[in-house]
Formats: C-alpha cells, structure tokens, sequence
C-alpha cells in the first residue's frame, strides 16, 4: 500500500524538475490548485519523472507508455528532460491537440485501437519486442507517489478539509489519498466513464464502458488496483456527474475564473457546480484542476 513515507520520498526524487503550481481561494471555504499549470500540462509529469527515476533508469531503447493523451505528454516532457526517448501509443480517438503536442515534444506517436485499452495493450507488446521501460499511465506505485506530492503544495496554503478529485484510471486518487491520510477525499466521475464505481460497486476492478466529452483523461475502462485498495481502505466519498454537468462546470471555470480547462478537469468542479456534492458548512474544499491540454475555442461559441 502506498504511504505518505512514499509520497515524500518521491517529493525529494522530482525536486527541482517539476513546477510547484499555484493554489488559489476561488471563494468562501474554496481553493483551487492549478495543476494544470504543469509542465507538459497536467500532474501526471510529477508521476511520470518519479516513474522513470524510481528503480532500474531506462535502456538505450528509452521509456513506453500507452495514453489517452496526458500520461503521454508527460512521459514525453520527462523523456525529453531526462534525455531518453519516448515512445507513445494513444488511441485514434486522442485529441489532435495532445498528439500534436507530443511530436513537438519528441516522442514517437503511434495511434492504435479506438480506446485507451487498446493502445495499451499494444504498448505492452511494443516494450517487450524492444527493451524499453514500460511506464504505466496510472496504476504503478511509483507513478502514484509522484503524483502524490501536489498535496503538500496545497498544505502549505491552506489547512484544507476536503478535496475533490477527478478520476480516470485512478493515478491521482491514490496518491491524493497516501499523501493526505487524515484528509476527506471526494471521487468524482463522469457518468459515462465510471470505473471506480464500478469497481466500489462489484468488489474489485471490471471493465465498463467508457464515453462522453470527457473520455479522452478520463476514460480509462478499468480502474486501477492500487486506486481501488486505498479507495477501499479508505472508505471514501464518490459522486457522479452528467455530462451536461462537466461541459456546464468548463464554461463556468472560463466564465467565472477565466481557467482554461480540459473536460475531464472540470468533472471535479462540476461535483460542486451541480450539487453532486455538497460541503457542510464551513468545509474547506480544494478543487483539483488537474489538466489543460485542450483545445479553448469551443469556450468562446
């Protein structure tokens, strides 16, 4: 089980390579950590530069990672930092921004299969055939104790109460949840892409089927079972959100806050925006807005 002791001992392996984001009081008990300021635009660079420097470093044949679009700009911004190669298998359905974002970062692009699972599969194939280090977009200890380490950025702000979490493949629930023991987590998913309720629901990770505008970072199709014991251990809070509600919740971040936002990002604000979760009076509530990498012109129709 991941611990804060991992948490912090990743802090201390990524310093000086990742950016320390803002949090910000967005309003009465509420605070925003702009992680989307990251570099590569998304937390998934501190998991990933932990990922790679955590254990054996990466043959000459570099790093491999399957994407919906975020692990991979990550993977490829560590890589090209790092000065190994990157390898990045994402799906057709990726969204041209991400992928043309990759190659300007010097990965390798390979779009295969029409959803996340897919391109993973073949990514595994594709580290195997050649010897690079495979680099799990969100269920690897390492990758989730890196991801971990915004938490203690927040702490320094604010002795906050509750945070509310978007959730994909769960990388950064869990290491939300080890870097925060004695803090309320909140899950919030899509309800076309809900994986961790599922999984709540059966009593162990299964497949789901995944759509709607925010399946390309949050469309894993199976939770993972790192995400999936600590949620267990923990006994935490989940709450879904409509689709409507994610794409009400990115106007209201633009409109509102003038933040740019992918869909997926703005789940977490619609669990508020909605109603799907309602704190108690004077509950100090941080939102994560965990991920940019998106294309804004829809925001200005």
């Amino acid at each position: 089980m991941i611990t804060l002791a991992d948490v912090q001992a990743a802090s201390k392996r990524i310093d000086g390579r990742i950016r320390r984001t803002p949090t910000v009081q967005a309003g009465p008990d509420l605070w925003f950590k702009l992680e989307y300021l990251q570099h590569a635009g998304s937390f998934k660079t501190r998991g990933m530069f932990n990922q790679i420097l955590a254990g054996d470093p990466p043959s000459a044949a570099g790093i491999v990672v399957a994407s919906g679009g975020n692990a991979g700009l990550a993977a490829a911004w560590a890589a090209r930092e790092l000065g190994i190669t990157a390898e990045v298998f994402v799906p057709v359905t990726a969204p041209p921004v991400k992928v043309a974002k990759l190659g300007k970062l010097g990965a390798r692009v390979v779009q295969y299969g029409a959803e996340y699972a897919e391109a993973y599969a073949a990514s595994v194939v594709r580290a195997q055939e050649t010897g690079a280090k495979f680099c799990h977009a969100y269920d690897d200890a390492a990758m989730v104790a890196g991801n971990g380490t915004l938490v203690g950025e927040i702490s320094e702000i604010t002795d906050f109460d509750t945070v509310l979490v978007a959730v994909g493949g769960g990388g950064l629930i869990a290491g939300v949840m080890a870097a925060a023991p004695d803090k309320k987590v909140v899950a919030v998913e899509p309800v076309n892409a809900r994986a961790l309720h599922a999984a709540l629901e059966a009593g162990q990770p299964v497949d789901v089927p995944v759509s709607g505008p925010a399946a390309d970072s949050l469309g894993a199709r199976r939770t993972g079972q790192i995400a999936f014991d600590l949620a267990v251990a923990r006994k935490i809070d989940a709450v879904l959100v409509t689709d409507d509600a994610i794409v009400e919740a990115r106007r209201n971040l633009w409109d509102e806050h003038r933040i740019v936002v992918e869909h997926g990002t703005a789940a977490a604000q619609a669990a508020l925006v909605s109603g799907a979760y309602r704190p108690e009076p004077g509950e100090r509530v941080v939102v994560l807005l965990c991920g940019a990498n998106t294309n804004p012109v829809d925001l200005a129709m």
